[in-house]
């Protein structure tokens, strides 16, 4: 009676070393995607938790603070009010230095058409113009070199209000499977900011 052979042939053993390689490619695309997701809420994260300090200081040191965003740059970086009504980089804490959002994630500041009130109340000692900059009359015209930087989009008083705004953090793959992946930071007139998310749209 001749023994049945037992054992795989070369044919299965590629069709199985096949399978597993798609199989480990499809979790090793799917976990990328959780990645980039997790390291997207990090970031919001690390920003509400920056924003809330600056916000601490500014009470503890009455001191008018403010957040510039650049878009075009993809970074943020905190501001203060000097004595001369002139707007100066904060630069004294590396925490609060410029800081870039690395790629592949970007954001986008909102600043009108919240869903929630947005009364003028950090205007009422005239210190700021609705347009979120210094009053003319604060403003001196001189050389290139003295030219004043831009004025923050937000403001962080040393009551602790800040003015509402929305800023979107995003992660948009132009390809792969990876999932939309959107936070959402408000602020609303005061911190702890408010973290939203994850979100698939806006």
């Amino acid at each position: 009676m001749q023994r049945r052979q037992t054992g795989f042939t070369l044919l299965e053993v590629m069709l199985v070393i096949t399978l597993m390689a798609l199989f480990v490619s499809f979790v090793v695309v799917n976990m990328g995607g959780q990645d980039k997701a997790e390291e997207l809420k990090k970031q919001a994260q690390r920003f509400q938790v920056i924003f809330d300090m600056a916000s601490d200081m500014a009470i503890l040191n009455q001191r008018q603070l403010g957040l510039r965003i650049n878009e075009e740059k993809q970074s943020f970086a905190f501001m203060y009010l000097d004595q001369e009504q002139r707007w100066q980089l904060l630069t004294e804490d590396n925490l609060f230095k410029e800081s870039e959002l690395p790629d592949p994630f970007t954001f986008e500041l909102q600043l009108d058409g919240l869903p929630w009130d947005t009364q003028d109340s950090l205007f009422d000692d005239e210190i700021f113009d609705e347009e979120l900059s210094i009053r003319d009359e604060g403003v001196e015209i001189g050389d290139e070199e003295e030219k004043q930087l831009p004025p923050p989009q937000i403001l962080i008083y040393s009551s602790g209000e800040v003015t509402p705004f929305s800023l979107i953090f995003k992660y948009e793959p132009d390809f792969g499977d990876d999932p939309v992946t959107y936070y959402r930071i408000n602020g609303i007139d005061e911190t702890p900011l408010i973290l939203e998310g994850p979100l698939e749209n806006l």
